[in-house]
């Protein structure tokens, strides 16, 4: 399974979110058309994002930007 998840939220909600189910973020990025991209930091963080957050969950493909994350966030 994937850790990516695109998701239709502000990152603030997301980063709320990801802090609140204690699920760790490897990294979040902005996605053109509207949503994040979010990079959780194990599978099972990642499938329980998906659960909780299910009718946000973006399906197919979406156009991403280029993207260098500086650290972890967390």
């Amino acid at each position: 399974m994937s850790r990516a998840i695109n998701l239709s939220m502000r990152e603030a909600d997301v980063v709320s979110r990801c802090l609140t189910e204690r699920v760790g973020v490897s990294t979040i990025e902005k996605l053109p058309g509207g949503g994040v991209r979010l990079v959780c930091m194990s599978a099972k963080g990642a499938e329980l994002i998906r659960h909780k957050l299910k009718s946000h969950v973006i399906k197919g493909e979406v156009k991403r930007e280029r993207h260098r994350p500086t650290r972890p966030l967390w």
